[in-house]
């Protein structure tokens, strides 16, 4: 190879290299979730707010739960004639 292309080959080697060290540290903020607290009693986003879900409601929480997972249900949502 000719040296500029050498050249260029270690400058781009270099630049990859210290891209890797350019990494910023990514720490949770003072609103962020804890992973050590049950979900209920975890901060709720203010865009995520569900009416009738209050902080620290264990048993609203399992219901909000249980109503959003039978939405997705294919078996629930199918007309009872599709079914087999």
């Amino acid at each position: 190879m000719k040296p500029i292309a050498w050249a260029a080959f270690a400058a781009g080697l270099l630049a990859l290299g210290l891209a890797g060290c350019g990494e910023q540290p990514q720490t949770g903020t003072a609103g962020a979730r804890k992973s050590d607290q049950k979900p209920w009693q975890q901060p709720m986003a203010k865009d995520h707010v569900v009416p009738g879900l209050k902080a620290d409601d264990a048993a609203a929480w399992e219901q909000q739960i249980r109503q959003r997972a039978q939405g997705q249900n294919d078996y629930a949502r199918a007309p009872a004639a599709a079914r087999p």
